[in-house]
């Protein structure tokens, strides 16, 4: 692809680069434009950005050099007031290290006496305002804890198996099942055997956010919040029961039946918040369609520039530098943006692209707060500040992993819009094949910024790098997720296949393309879980 490299986005890219630490990848990249979207992909996720967590002057920096890039190409301001910002008001609830605790007490001082569970490296907890900051129960293991277990349980803390897997009570569902029975608190423990998505540990941090207008249920104040422990605490945690903390876990992991015992001991619980309202902004920006009978629809595509910032060290680095969660995709959009910014046909002859303006127009949206749950694309949905009739698709850029051969793309909402089948003739076209998501389990739909388009009747979808099971395209996955996810080790540093990387940015041009020059306006599919829930 062509790079329109013009002198301010060179000023703008200087302006970091004593900052951050570039690795020397130049060789490794044998196409321009993917040098130049990596080269943002280093920038965002350099140290100087400082993991972009959501609130943070870091955030605002990365916030501002995108919308700088966005006008360098040319884009208008789709943000409010003729900005290209969108400022997404926030309450933020902490759990403070200093001061918080999780202790056993064992009785008569028994199965070693006291034994204290660390916070955010074997317990953690939710940050809630209007739950129980300090108490202390009798501990008793309750299986799954659905509803039919909960006997016996008034006052005490309820100790269940993971809910990962399909079919067991979800987190609230056993919060509700521990409140109407009168439990004191409910701690889900992790379950080793789900491979798929390990269990994350360390954790950054115990933060909630949420948007100012959410309101907690005041239902939860007479519980302490939803805990989580470690499948290693837990065999701490139940010594001296009688039970076997192996088995136990290994027939969770089979979703087998599981024993109902009593945990020798009581929780005790105490918790230090400290909270704060913030704001962080979504970038927004839009170029206009070239076609009149089509330019008033727009075609969103997005990404998330939030990241985690500084938390938990994990090999002694404590910085989470969110390079493919997800700079590398806001940079996709900025390339994107740099490729159309000619105002004409833009040439890409190495890959036989041929980019030229859409007709209709397209939506930039580089979104914050998604890893504090969807909290910028959930505020653009309802305050959105284009026509939302007029919202004709969303394309979301997350959960990409270009770290083997691109083969085949896992497409989350496949079945729900004709983007589907759209989808599915242009990775036709490049020997990619695209398939419904194998692994619903991991609920990976709801959990990225396509979801709240799609709860407001828009049709839309996103992407993740799949495999067959048992190749070493497998092998690479998982070993990303139990390295990599939410942690430091996601840097510029890691390993990547820079042709694969290149074959998805060309599938998702001809993608953007192929919707926003379509005569028909995408649709929902007859049959979607979407349809009648405008």
């Amino acid at each position: 692809m062509r790079i329109f490299a013009s002198v301010v986005v060179f000023f703008l890219a200087a302006g970091l680069a004593g900052a951050q630490q570039v690795h020397p990848r130049d060789g490794e990249i044998h196409d321009a434009d993917t040098l130049a979207w990596w080269h943002t992909t280093e920038l965002l996720s350099s140290d100087a950005m400082q993991g972009r967590d959501t609130g943070t002057a870091a955030y605002q920096r990365a916030a501002e050099y995108v919308a700088a890039r966005y006008k360098a190409a040319g884009l208008k301001p789709a943000g409010d007031g003729g900005t290209y910002f969108q400022t997404v008001p926030m309450h933020e609830v902490r759990v403070e290290p200093e001061g918080t605790s999780f202790v056993v007490e064992r009785p008569g001082g028994g199965a070693g006496g006291e034994l204290k569970l660390a916070f955010l490296q074997e317990m953690m907890v939710g940050a809630s305002e209007s739950a129980l900051r300090e108490g202390t129960g009798a501990l008793v293991f309750r299986g799954y804890c659905g509803k039919d277990a909960m006997e016996g349980v008034k006052g005490r803390v309820v100790v269940c198996f993971g809910t990962q897997r399909a079919g067991l009570p979800s987190g609230l569902e056993r919060m509700s099942n521990a409140r109407a029975a009168g439990a004191l608190g409910v701690v889900s423990v992790d379950d080793p055997y789900f491979s798929i998505e390990p269990p994350r540990w360390p954790y950054a941090y115990a933060r909630s956010v949420t948007l100012k207008t959410d309101k907690e249920d005041a239902k939860g104040a007479a519980m302490l919040p939803p805990m989580r422990l470690s499948a290693e605490a837990f065999r701490k945690l139940v010594a001296g029961s009688g039970q076997d903390a192996d088995a136990v876990l290994k027939a969770g992991g089979a979703k087998q039946p599981l024993p109902n015992f009593e945990i020798p001991g009581k929780l005790r619980v105490k918790l230090e918040l400290k909270s704060r309202d913030i704001s962080s902004p979504n970038v927004l920006a839009v170029l206009p369609g070239s076609d009149p009978a089509l330019a008033a629809q727009y075609v969103a595509v997005g990404a998330h520039l939030d990241g985690y910032g500084f938390g938990t060290p994990v090999a002694g680095d404590n910085l989470y530098n969110g390079a493919l969660d997800d700079a590398a995709y806001v940079a996709l959009l900025i390339q994107m943006a740099d490729d159309l910014r000619a105002g004409g046909t833009v040439d890409v002859a190495a890959k036989g692209v041929r980019l030229g303006l859409p007709k209709r127009s397209i939506l930039f949206c580089a979104f914050t707060g998604e890893e504090k749950g969807l909290l910028g694309s959930r505020w653009f949905v309802a305050h959105p500040t284009v026509p939302v009739g007029e919202l004709a698709a969303d394309i979301n850029l997350d959960q990409l992993r270009p770290l083997f051969p691109l083969k085949i793309l896992t497409a989350e909402a496949l079945g729900d819009t004709t983007l589907g089948a759209t989808a599915t003739e242009v990775g036709k076209g490049m020997g990619i094949e695209i398939r419904a998501d194998r692994e619903p389990e991991r609920s990976l739909l709801r959990r990225a910024d396509q979801y709240p388009f799609l709860q407001i009747h828009v049709p839309a979808i996103s992407f993740i790098f799949g495999y067959d099971a048992g190749t070493d395209a497998e092998r690479r996955y998982r070993q990303w997720y139990a390295v990599r996810y939410h942690r430091p080790q996601d840097d510029v540093t890691q390993p990547m296949d820079f042709d694969a990387a290149t074959k998805f940015d060309v599938f998702f041009y001809r993608l953007v393309e192929a919707v926003a020059d379509a005569p028909v306006r995408p649709a929902f599919l007859p049959g979607s879980q979407f349809v009648g829930r405008k």
